[in-house]
């Protein structure tokens, strides 16, 4: 049942924030042109709803052709891909906004698990791999937020593609908990969390509102 109403809570959340974020997105859509490599969105393949492949939207910020670059898919702190623009898209995670048509077109949801490559799907054990996406992938979630500092973790290990495998399990394990405690009040509460870790960083309130998470135990 919750299905049916969080579709309808994605439909109008999306549509009060695209009415709300035209302004901002406009200046990053002129910004874009006239900087970096003059793009302005980008698109990639993502794995989403029933494992299923779409292509996520998203504010250029780094150089074409990225991905066959330097480190792939894994993106490090001061990457040197990332435009000057892309950084402070990035930082601020305004280069996520674009996603709110991925919601309106009914691809993902506002809260649910991270839209991820083929490659790093992957990763995952079967039985992850079976139930993650039972639900649409989410703009935000409770891997997004515990790995927000996903790239300065990376940037600190000697071996950034070995410490990115070392990571999945727990990733995983963070996922599987969202697919056992989707509710309209834990969506509430990763939503809230999402703002706040953008504003503050460093925070440690996430563990005190999820006191249950799975214990960290891969790396």
């Amino acid at each position: 049942m919750y299905k049916i109403y969080k579709r309808l809570i994605d439909i109008v959340i999306a549509g009060v924030a695209l009415v709300i974020l035209s302004p901002l997105m406009v200046i990053v859509m002129i910004v874009l042109i006239f900087t970096g490599e003059h793009e302005i969105f980008y698109f990639q393949k993502r794995v989403g709803y029933k494992n299923k492949q779409f292509y996520i939207w998203k504010f250029a910020s780094m150089l074409k052709n990225s991905v066959n670059m330097g480190t792939g898919a894994i993106t490090l702190r001061h990457d040197p891909r990332v435009t000057r623009v892309g950084k402070i898209l990035r930082m601020t995670k305004i280069n996520e906004l674009p996603q709110i048509m991925n919601v309106l077109k009914g691809d993902m949801s506002i809260v649910g698990p991270r839209p991820l490559l083929q490659q790093s799907f992957e990763l995952y054990s079967d039985d992850v791999k079976l139930r993650i996406y039972n639900w649409k992938p989410g703009i935000t979630g409770i891997g997004s937020i515990i790995f927000r500092d996903e790239e300065k973790l990376l940037s600190a290990s000697p071996d950034p593609k070995a410490m990115y495998a070392r990571i999945y399990p727990y990733k995983g394990a963070l996922e599987m908990w969202y697919q056992d405690h989707i509710t309209f009040y834990t969506d509430c509460k990763i939503m809230f969390l999402t703002g706040w870790c953008i504003l503050f960083p460093e925070t440690k309130l996430t563990d005190k509102i999820f006191k249950d998470l799975p214990v960290r135990t891969s790396f």
